[in-house]
């Protein structure tokens, strides 16, 4: 139990039922979808540009577990602003941190979903915003 509640503490649970901070709206002209194989989670993110392609809005509708709903939190609370190199950068520095690989990315917000890191089957939840946000962006 003592895991559990490490896992799911009151900050990821705050972070999980702040997703109504980011609805997904019809005029977000960008979507993407993303999945955990592990867990089954799902998130749909849906993003507006600016002129220099650039994140300016982000909706998002999730499927998921707490900790793939607090990423998603993170995600969106600092996203706007950021590009697809700078999201990429970070869904690979992610993914080397998860393998213990490399160092915690420099992404705001993430000590909160931390300690998730000793749950592989939480890993895909993890990575569901970052891998949904490239598969709506632009490739060129």
């Amino acid at each position: 139990m003592a895991s559990a509640a490490r896992l799911y503490s009151p900050e990821v649970l705050a972070l999980a039922t702040s997703l109504a901070n980011w609805p997904l709206t019809a005029d977000l002209p960008l979507t993407g979808n993303a999945r955990s194989p592990a867990c089954g989670s799902t998130l749909t993110v849906a993003l507006a540009l600016d002129d220099h392609g650039r994140v300016a809005r982000i909706g998002l509708k999730a499927q998921a577990c707490a900790i793939g709903q607090a990423a998603a939190a993170i995600f969106a609370s600092h996203v706007v602003g950021a590009d697809r190199a700078a999201i990429a950068r970070t869904l690979a520095a992610l993914e080397g941190w998860l393998t213990a690989s490399g160092p915690q990315p420099d992404w705001p917000g993430l000590d909160a979903i931390a300690p998730a890191r000793d749950f592989p089957g939480r890993h895909g939840a993890m990575l569901l915003p970052w891998r949904a946000a490239l598969e709506a962006l632009p490739t060129a």
